[in-house]
Formats: C-alpha cells, sequence, structure tokens
C-alpha cells in the first residue's frame, strides 16, 4: 500500500514514498528531505526544475508519488534538481533477500543519487552464505556495477572511492551531464552579475550623485570618498546593491565547489569564468574617469597617479581639461579664477609656481651667497696649528701708529686695520673668518706682554658698525702663545674660531696694548699693570715689534645683481607666484648671515649690514625689505621668529 508522510522537524520537511513488496519480504523507500526557506525563494530554484518551471513542494510531491510507476525518469530529475541546488536532499533506501536481478533486489542503497565519500552500499543476504573467497569478490562485482555502471572497478583508498575506469570508458568518472548543467547555471549567474551593475549604473541615484560632485576644482578619491558618505539615498541604493551581489556569490561559490567536486576525477578540468566584483575603489575611479575621460563621445580609465586618462582609441583624446586639486599640503587652497585647471591660491607653507603650488623649502642658496666650506673641524684645526698657506686670505695692512717689522714703544695704544676692500676690490666675493695670528717680538728683559683687543666689520663701513670678540667670555676661544726658537724674545699669538665661531669679515680693527708682568704673592700666579706713559724714552720697559700678521679664512661667491633681482621681484614678479620664491630665497638668506653672527643673548642683523654696505640700499629700502620678510615668515612653516640687535645705520 503506497503513502506520503509529511513530517516537519525545525525548518525540514520530510516527503516518504514506501512500496511493501510482501512476494519478496521486503521494502523500498524514497525520502526527500526538504529546506523550506530555500524553497519559499522561488528567484533561488526557478532554475532548477528539469523543464524550466518553478519548482515547489507540491512538485516534489507528484515526483515523489511517481517513483513506483517510472522510478529512472524520476530519479533523473530528482538528481538534476539535486545537484543545481541545496534546497533538497534525496535518499533511496532498500531492503530485502537478493534474487534473480542484480539492482532492484540489492538490500539497501543509500544517497544513490550523490557520488560522494560518504556514500555506503550494505550488501547482506545472499552474500552471507557465501563461501568467505568468493563474498570479497561479490561485493566487489556489485559494488562496480552499482557506483560505475559496469564501466570500471570501484575502488576505496583514504575515506575516498572512485571508478578505475576500464578502457573502452576512460571517463567513466566524469558525469558530463551535471558538469554541463553546473556551467550553465554559472553562465546564468554572471548574466545576473552583469544585470546587477547596469541596472546600478542606470539608477536615479547614480546619476543625481554624479551630478551633484563638483567641476570646479579636482576631486580625489578620498573627496569622492567623503562626498559618498554624506550623500545617505545614494548610500542606500549602493548597500543594495552590495547585498545582492553577496547573495549571487554565495550561488556562484556553491556551484563551482559543487562543479569541482563533479568534474575533480575528469581528464579535462573546466574553465570558470566569473565577472570579477567591483570594490568600492572601482567605483571612485570610475566616477573620476566619468568627471576627466568622457571627451570626444568616449570614456577612458583615469589614473590619479599619472593625473591623466588611458584613452580607447589611440589617435582620440578622451580627456576634458582637469581642473586642479584643492585641499590641504601641496593642493591649492583655491582654484584661478580666470583658469580652473591652474592654482589661483596655496595653503600655508606652500607657494605658487606657474599655477601650481609647491612647499615652501628654498634652493640652493649658493648661486647667491656662498656659506659653506667642505673642510671638517679635526681638518681645520690642523691646518690652522700650522699656519697652512691654502687657509690664508691676503688683507691689507694698515696703521698710523706703527709699522710691520719695526721697534715701538707700546707703553700706549697702538691702532691697526686688516681689510680686503671688497667693495672696491673684489665686490664678487665675501670672506669668512676663521683665526687670526700675530708674530711678535720683545727686547731681551722686557716685562711687558701684548694685550689684543679685536672689533670685526663683517661687510664694510664704518668703524662704529663693527662688533667686538668676546675673547675668553662665555666659552669663546682664548689666544694661545707660542714661543718661537729665535735670539729674540718672539711669540706667535693665535686665535682660532673654528667653523664654530666663523664669522664674516670684511675689515678687522686691532688694537694693542701692553701690560707689565709681575709675579703674584701666590707662587705661579702672575699680576699685571698697565705701564704709565713717561715722559723720559730712556727711562721705558722695553721696545716691541709686529713681524708679521695672518689672516686665515676662505673667500665665498657672492652675486650682488642676482639678489637686487630677487629684492626687485617683490614689487614687479616676473611670473605668478614669482614674489612668494623670492622672498623664500631672501628669508634663507638673511636667515643664514644672522645665523653667524658672534654669541649673545640676541643676534646681530648682519643682513641689514649686507643689504646696505654690499647692495648699496638705503635705510628706507631696508626698513621694506625687512617687513615684506617679517609678513611672509608667518605664513613659513617652521620659519625662524627671533629678534635681532641693529649694528649698521
Amino acid at each position: 500500500m503506497d503513502k506520503c508522510i509529511v513530517n516537519s522537524v525545525r525548518t525540514e520537511s520530510t516527503v516518504s514514498q514506501h512500496k511493501g513488496k510482501q512476494e519478496r519480504s521486503g521494502e523500498e523507500a524514497l525520502t526527500i528531505f526538504v529546506d523550506k526557506r530555500k524553497l519559499s525563494k522561488k528567484a533561488e530554484v526557478s532554475d532548477y526544475s528539469s523543464n524550466g518551471t518553478t519548482v515547489t513542494l507540491e512538485t516534489l510531491h507528484q515526483l515523489a508519488a511517481s517513483y513506483f510507476i517510472d522510478r529512472e525518469s524520476t530519479l533523473r530529475k530528482l538528481h538534476h534538481i539535486q545537484i543545481a541546488s541545496t534546497a533538497i536532499k534525496v535518499t533511496e533506501t532498500r531492503t530485502g533477500p537478493l534474487g534473480c536481478s542484480n539492482y532492484d533486489n540489492l538490500d539497501s542503497v543509500s544517497s544513490v543519487l550523490v557520488q560522494s565519500p560518504e556514500n555506503k552500499v550494505h550488501l547482506q543476504g545472499l552474500q552471507v552464505i557465501l563461501p568467505e573467497y568468493l563474498r570479497d569478490t561479490f561485493v566487489q562485482a556489485a559494488l562496480s556495477y552499482i557506483a560505475c555502471n559496469g564501466e570500471g572497478g570501484f575502488v576505496c583508498r583514504n575515506n575516498d572511492c572512485w571508478c578505475k575506469c576500464d578502457s573502452k570508458f576512460p571517463e567513466c568518472n566524469c558525469p558530463y551531464m551535471d558538469i554541463q548543467a553546473m556551467e550553465e547555471s554559472l553562465l546564468r549567474i554572471s548574466e545576473s552579475w552583469a544585470i546587477l551593475y547596469k541596472e546600478f549604473e542606470d539608477s536615479d541615484e547614480f546619476k543625481a550623485f554624479l551630478t551633484r560632485l563638483p567641476q570646479n576644482f579636482f576631486l580625489n578619491a578620498s573627496t569622492i570618498q567623503h562626498l559618498w558618505s554624506l550623500d545617505g539615498v545614494f548610500q542606500r541604493r549602493y548597500e543594495h546593491l552590495e547585498a545582492s551581489m553577496r547573495g549571487l556569490f554565495r550561488r556562484a561559490q556553491r556551484v563551482v565547489h559543487k562543479l569541482f567536486s563533479l568534474s575533480k576525477r575528469c581528464q579535462k578540468q573546466p574553465q570558470i569564468h566569473l565577472p570579477h566584483e567591483r570594490p568600492l575603489a572601482y567605483w571612485l575611479n570610475y566616477f573620476q574617469s566619468l568627471l576627466y575621460c568622457s571627451e570626444n563621445n568616449q570614456l577612458g580609465s583615469f589614473s590619479q597617479e599619472l593625473h591623466t586618462c588611458i584613452c580607447t582609441y589611440e589617435h582620440s583624446s578622451c580627456q576634458v581639461p582637469t581642473p586642479c586639486t584643492v585641499g590641504e599640503g601641496p593642493a591649492c587652497a583655491s582654484c584661478a579664477t580666470d583658469n580652473y585647471t591652474r592654482c589661483g591660491a596655496c595653503n600655508t607653507g606652500h607657494m605658487l609656481s606657474q599655477g601650481a603650488c609647491r612647499p615652501m623649502v628654498a634652493d640652493s642658496t649658493e648661486t647667491y651667497l656662498g656659506f659653506e666650506t667642505d673642510l671638517q673641524d679635526l681638518e681645520l684645526r690642523y691646518l690652522l696649528q700650522r699656519a697652512d698657506r691654502r687657509l690664508e686670505v691676503h688683507a691689507i695692512f694698515i696703521s698710523n701708529d706703527m709699522r710691520l717689522n719695526s721697534w715701538f714703544d707700546p707703553s700706549w695704544r697702538k691702532r691697526m686695520l686688516l681689510t680686503l676692500k671688497s667693495n672696491k676690490y673684489k665686490s664678487n666675493l665675501v670672506h669668512m673668518l676663521l683665526g687670526i695670528s700675530l708674530q711678535i717680538c720683545l727686547t731681551k728683559n722686557s716685562t711687558l706682554e701684548p694685550t689684543l683687543t679685536l672689533y670685526i666689520n663683517p661687510f664694510g663701513g664704518s668703524h662704529s658698525e663693527s662688533w667686538y670678540i668676546p675673547v675668553s667670555e662665555n666659552s669663546f676661544p682664548d689666544w694661545q702663545s707660542t714661543k718661537l726658537d729665535l735670539p729674540l724674545e718672539c711669540f706667535n699669538w693665535t686665535l682660532t674660531l673654528g667653523n664654530k665661531w666663523k664669522t664674516f669679515f670684511e675689515t678687522i680693527h686691532i688694537y694693542l696694548r701692553s701690560r707689565i708682568k709681575a709675579p703674584g704673592t701666590g707662587g705661579n700666579d702672575s699680576q699685571y699693570y698697565e705701564p704709565l706713559e713717561l715722559p723720559d724714552p730712556s727711562q721705558n720697559l722695553g721696545y716691541m715689534k709686529i713681524n708679521s700678521i695672518q689672516v686665515f679664512g676662505y673667500s665665498m661667491h657672492f652675486d650682488p645683481e642676482a639678489i637686487r633681482d630677487l629684492i626687485l621681484q617683490l614689487d614687479y614678479p616676473y611670473t605668478q607666484g614669482s614674489q612668494d620664491s623670492a622672498l623664500l630665497q631672501l628669508l634663507e638668506i638673511r636667515d643664514r648671515v644672522n645665523r653667524l653672527s658672534p654669541p649673545g643673548q640676541q643676534q646681530l642683523d648682519l643682513f641689514s649690514c649686507l643689504l646696505r654696505h654690499r647692495l648699496k640700499l638705503t635705510a628706507s629700502d631696508v626698513v621694506r625689505i625687512h617687513a615684506s620678510l617679517q609678513a611672509f615668515g608667518t605664513r613659513v612653516p617652521n620659519s625662524l621668529d627671533y629678534e635681532t640687535t641693529k649694528l649698521c645705520s
């Protein structure tokens, strides 16, 4: 007697069809397990029927009822549905003794529709009464006939079973019909994939968002993403697309997994072709392409790194004029009003140069004024100790009080000058002072010792525009005296500045006074006092002479015309942005010049001295330049903000 039983367990139901065979004292059953949630999604299961109709629970009942009428056709239909969907699982079970026929009389067939390692075929009955030496052969032959349709031998190893195909049937393990069904299913998924993307691009939300994108400045990917996040309507439309794509991707994954499982023992593996998923970065670049690569009725691909379009046709450009980039850092603060492809104003820390912004980093100032030498401190100290002539600067000696290599009475102050007269003879050079050395001789038994005072005039001008060298004050170096092997009492008096204390110089003012050295009360201590000027020259305490004076340093390139040209651009810029460039160069020169002022609480304004005495500018011009540099310095990152002491009038 046939009957249909429907049991509901959680979300699964069971449809069973039984037919008792009393003449054989056995039974066979067909059980279909159904996932109602998946079956209720008509869009998902509508393509899985054998004739293209929608599979419903009623359809499955009809198939179960036709099992005993047309068993082969029913199993084939259920087989196709089970392979293409996870909504159902079919199990066929038979019990009873073996008869004359080989397939219908098997005791039990479990999951014969699905070839997997979990399939088991249990043979009971006649084989029990067979001799032991025939049992293995019998079971092997039965399994080969059932699982391999007689086209090969059934083999199981490492929990995996397959057919060892006969030479006449090399593809016995390859279910072509099932693989073809999977491939057709993938093709339909790919078509649905493309339709979803096309519907998204044609949607009103997509077109509205594209229309609202600003076109008066360049939009990079991060800016478009930010505007995207602010558009709630368009964002919800994209989330709907993502949800649909996730569902398609899961379906494709299941089909691909089944496809490879079915074809793992085929001689030729299937070729899987699925459309590439389009992530958020794709759409951001796509919007850029629509904005900037849609000229001449063609759509190219925009490259943000190259800031250009890759067009479809070689001889036809698809790129529209790209607006300037507005944003932070090197981007513009705003585009030019007359040409939106060029920058009109820059952010803080950047300057405008030919319609584009670049960081406010001064180019090398060596073309205007040299600063550095390649001599290191250790090498420089060694050359200065040897009084190497390569460091000697040939200065002019001037004095109304004395002459070199002539004896004089040192009882009163003597005044000397060492000058380079660069304003007159060497206008293309400035000079750096590294040290000074004097060879001084005294008469025998003299109790006198020289006292030297130095003033430095950096770039020329009057004596009042010189600054005092603080010898032996605040870690500043002191004079070093070295006895010479000469018949007279001669000494080398050397003051070494080196790289640490080097400074500009044009003229050195030297004041020589003498002092009397007398033994002190503390043993090795000495006391000094100034000698009185005696009316009788015969009563003097000794004579002194200076054999030579050497200045050590180096000369550097100086281009006054180039610096004047920079200053001229403050009022008459050559091109858009050249004023900022000139200010940046002058700011760098000012800071580097003032950095070489003597040690003290406040730097000297050596830059004004350079403008006044080497460029011959008026005092009002110097004030105007300083005001421009101070205002510009507030816009430059990490700009030095310091007060200076005025030196030159």
